[in-house]
């Protein structure tokens, strides 16, 4: 009621500077918690909230914002609001969303979650670390070892009688652990993302971190050639993440995407399947409702390999003539109103990773990349990644690799996919993806 009263107020006070407004309001709370050699070494809790102001005069759309939510603030909002607004070039229209008609029900809010006691947090952390240095005697140090919780709540009322409210929680935990023999030192990392703190399994996190440290000691690097790859689920993950941005129908309208008139059109094989799917409620981003005030769906993208649709907000939408597809977000309540995935997710195929790996007589599977953000340029679709992982002979890994750099095309890779595995998992970019098989990408090592 808070909320709703405090907006009530900004509108009657608006009502003469603006023909339609909207209010947004978030409020975040995250707890982190790190420990050192059995020792916290992080411990914070931080709990926000802001609010953001839209409002149309003369056809533009004027922003503003404070991170005072109460009576006070709101003569500066609309003033601020109003002046912004009269400096926006309003060549492409933007609107006050009257609303969809129906809004799905999520169950995004585990109060069990919450309501765990921190000690029980910080003693799954403290556990978490003793069991990854007590697995192998080569593991060295425990580099980072945390647990953070994430609550959100999202408030959107406007003068259309549109008033939204969703709330959202979530907790991962990290760990990267550092395996030494001699001058020879590898890392290993885990996480997992839950809705509920007893599906965090501190000795299942310990071993995969451990275990994949000491896999990769003795790596060295292979000969520069093509090779087969399978690049592993959460990899593959990382560079969907990366390259993102194309299905945004903004950036097709700013020739910032090679899919500009490919709707309908063969972009990636036949057994690729992506979908934006802000109902998966393990995901970091389920929501049922976005920035705007417009009922998110489900999103086929790409429908075994044919592009079927962009991601609009409704400034793009309007621009071609077509409807939003409910992927108007905010990074936050300072933010204007952008075009964002919720849950980007690859449908999963039948074989488990091991299955996908005895398909290749000879080749490499790749389980770590770096330079994601200076290494691949999302507009031509070209990448050069440093990367580690896995020589593959007779289906089965033969040793560890690093020291070499995987470079391709991001749509030719696309059109390369042999198969898609079933181990699909969330990375922490909010892309999940099984493990992919590629036919070809160039490797450069020795």
């Amino acid at each position: 009621m808070k909320y709703e009263n405090l907006s009530k107020k900004i509108f009657e006070a608006g009502k003469d500077r603006f023909e339609d407004m909207e209010t947004y309001i978030q409020r975040s709370k995250e707890i982190e918690i790190a420990v050192y050699k059995g020792e916290i070494d992080k411990y914070n809790i931080s709990d926000t909230e802001g609010l953001s102001l839209r409002g149309i005069c003369n056809d533009n759309m004027g922003y503003s914002y404070t991170e005072k939510v109460d009576e006070s603030s709101i003569d500066i909002l609309i003033e601020d609001a109003y002046e912004n607004g009269k400096y926006i070039d309003a060549k492409e229209k933007e609107l006050i969303f009257s609303g969809s008609k129906e809004y799905k029900e999520l169950n995004s809010f585990n109060e069990n979650l919450k309501n765990i006691p921190l000690e029980d947090k910080i003693e799954f952390v403290k556990a978490l670390e003793k069991e990854a240095l007590s697995l192998d005697s080569r593991i060295a140090t425990v580099n980072y070892c945390e647990y953070q919780e994430i609550e959100n709540s999202r408030y959107l009322m406007n003068t259309r009688g549109l008033n939204l409210k969703d709330d959202m929680n979530l907790a991962v935990s990290i760990i990267m652990v550092v395996a030494k023999v001699g001058e020879d030192t590898k890392t290993g990392l885990s996480y997992a993302i839950v809705k509920d703190f007893s599906e965090l399994d501190y000795k299942k996190l310990a071993k995969e971190a451990v275990d994949e440290a000491i896999s990769r000691l003795g790596a060295k690097s292979i000969k520069s050639k093509e090779y087969k790859v399978v690049l592993r689920n959460d990899v593959f993950a990382d560079i969907l993440g990366a390259f993102q941005s194309i299905f945004s129908a903004e950036n097709v309208q700013k020739g910032l995407s090679l899919l500009k008139d490919k709707v309908g059109e063969q972009i990636a094989n036949s057994n690729f399947t992506l979908i934006d799917d802000p109902f998966i409620e393990e995901g970091f981003n389920a929501s049922s409702f976005d920035g705007e005030g417009t009922a998110t769906r489900i999103n086929k993208i790409i429908d075994k390999g044919i592009l079927k649709t962009y991601l609009y907000n409704w400034k793009a939408a309007l621009k071609d003539g077509v409807e939003s597809t409910g992927n108007g977000f905010r990074n936050s309540y300072k933010s204007s109103i952008s075009t964002s995935i919720t849950n980007l997710c690859v449908e999963k195929g039948e074989k488990s990773l091991d299955e996908l790996l005895a398909t290749m007589d000879a080749g490499v599977m790749i389980t770590d990349v770096q330079g994601l953000h200076s290494g691949l340029n999302p507009v031509s679709g070209d990448y050069s990644l440093s990367a580690q992982g896995y020589k593959i002979e007779d289906g089965k890994i033969k040793r560890p690799i690093n020291q070499i750099t995987i470079a391709g095309n991001f749509f030719e890779t696309l059109m390369d996919i042999e198969e898609v595995g079933k181990d699909f998992k969330f990375g922490m970019n909010g892309v999940g993806s099984p493990s992919i098989k590629v036919k070809k990408l160039a490797i450069s090592g020795e």
